[in-house]
């Protein structure tokens, strides 16, 4: 059957169907058409997470150099933004824990290949539009929060994406078809399955369901209850007719995608944050980017109510800008009062790691921005940071999910309003502030105020006790049961 035609049993409309074969063919015309190559792969250790997690990543190769067995596990994935590496890693993390070896499977690596230049093609548009967003009230008003809620949300455009698939089928020549594969993306997973992998996982991000996440033939995981009923019965995805739900065997809830580092930790990095606070010392304000690099007025804000603080040793920020330098300069462009209280960290994951070991146990003053170029550190090095941190600043992307207090700013893209929404009735986080205003009087509120930082703590632990964070677990042995 025609999976972009019939999509859970629901017959796509014939110029639906039309519409979505002239993209592929577009696509072919645009990134040409390498079905009928073979490819081969080597696998060394990734960077910076190859040997905290033993990641091993997959890269192209003349020969077949990759060698699996039974305790082998792929990951696939792609750079859309930084939140589905960050899921791959929070699965690759588990995948370690459990004695697997994880295989990083990254589709848009592959540049010289059908596959690697389509996603990059839709990544560059989607890191422009998300920075649009944010310099255009218009722009994100008319299209892009109605097209990150409602556009991907409908049937149709699964039907689009599942053609378009069909041209990246190639890159999985190499790949033994029986091997325990888990997507995290939907393109990984809808191209697995055309290529003829035989279990394949389809690891949903979000807490908001959208056609666009869909890959039948997949187990499909999701991270809430609330998702979990949303896709059983493809809530929204159109509005013109009621919809055959998905068949139970096809979704499993799992709960949240976190790293064994962090789950396994959850009641001590608590512990410590409520001592900090009991103790009247520093609060540890942690600001992350996203993988766009938006929201650069926002960071420069947060930055500027922040300064009397930590001034007055009431308050520490740590700066994570991900793999944007440029921002460095421009938020001290933008604050240049900071110079005077600023230490910018090297590009190296092991001297981010040695601050996170001395911040863990001692003091922290003053600001601390952290840049790395390489695409793995820049993601992972906010997991180790955050476990020094009392409050994450952060969108309402997959940090949404995460065990450690949240400040929730504004999102990029109608799709992250649920994530929000999750955090804020989980209550370890805040609900989303929409505007510069609300941001900083929220962070004047947890800055002035002792028991906001311990009630999230303590929902934490609660929630951490209900196994409320033990998705990427779950996802790993959903993958390698027999």
């Amino acid at each position: 059957m025609d999976r972009s035609k019939y999509i859970f049993g629901n017959e796509m409309p014939a110029r639906i169907y039309r519409k979505a074969v002239r993209h592929k063919e577009k696509l072919m015309k645009k990134y040409g058409d390498d079905t009928g190559k073979e490819y081969h792969f080597k696998a060394v250790p990734a960077p910076a997470v190859g040997s905290l997690l033993g990641v091993q990543q997959l890269h192209m190769s003349d020969t077949d150099e990759a060698v699996f067995d039974d305790k082998s596990v792929i990951i696939g994935n792609i750079r859309m933004g930084f939140g589905h590496y960050r899921i791959s890693m929070a699965i690759a993390s588990a995948i370690h824990s459990m004695g697997y070896v994880p295989y990083w499977f990254d589709l848009h690596s592959f540049e010289d290949t059908s596959c690697g230049r389509i996603i990059a093609g839709q990544n560059k548009l989607y890191s422009l539009g998300s920075r649009l967003s944010q310099t255009s009230s218009l722009f994100n008003k008319l299209f892009w929060e109605r097209l990150n809620s409602e556009g991907f949300r409908r049937l149709s455009y699964n039907c689009s994406d599942q053609k378009a698939a069909e041209l990246m089928t190639a890159v999985f020549s190499g790949i033994p078809k029986d091997i325990p594969y888990i997507a995290t993306h939907v393109w990984p997973a809808q191209a697995a399955l055309h290529a003829g992998m035989k279990n394949v996982i389809n690891v949903i991000p979000d807490n908001w369901p959208m056609a666009l996440h869909l890959s039948e033939g997949a187990l499909h995981t999701v991270q809430t209850p609330s998702a979990y009923l949303g896709y059983r019965r493809l809530r929204g995805m159109d509005k013109k007719r009621s919809l055959r739900p998905m068949p139970e065997k096809d979704i499993v809830y799992t709960g949240h995608y976190i790293d064994h580092e962090l789950v396994s930790n959850i009641e001590e990095d608590c512990r410590r944050r409520c001592i900090r606070i009991s103790a009247g010392k520093a609060k540890r304000w942690l600001l992350s980017a996203g993988g766009a690099g938006a929201q650069k007025d926002i960071f420069a804000a947060v930055v500027r109510k922040l300064l009397p603080y930590i001034r007055r040793g009431k308050a520490s920020l740590i700066i994570n800008v991900g793999d944007h330098r440029d921002m460095i300069g421009d938020l001290i462009a933008d604050v240049p009062h900071m110079k005077d209280m600023l230490s910018i960290h090297p590009d190296d994951i092991r001297d981010t790691a040695d601050f996170c070991n001395r911040a863990y146990s001692g003091e922290l003053h003053g600001i601390h921005i952290f840049c790395h170029s390489d695409i793995f550190s820049a993601v992972y090095s906010t997991n180790m940071l955050m476990r020094t941190a009392d409050v994450l600043i952060t969108k309402p992307g997959e940090l949404s999910f995460y065990p450690v207090p949240k400040l929730m700013i504004k999102r990029i893209g109608g799709h992250e309003a649920w994530g929000a929404i999750r955090s804020a009735e989980i209550g370890d986080g805040t609900y989303e502030c929409t505007d510069v205003r609300e941001i900083c009087d929220m962070l004047s509120f947890i800055q002035n105020s002792s028991d906001v930082i311990e009630k999230m703590c303590e929902n934490i632990i609660t929630a951490g006790n209900a196994g409320i964070y033990d998705g990427a677990y779950r996802v790993a042995e959903l993958a390698v049961r027999k």
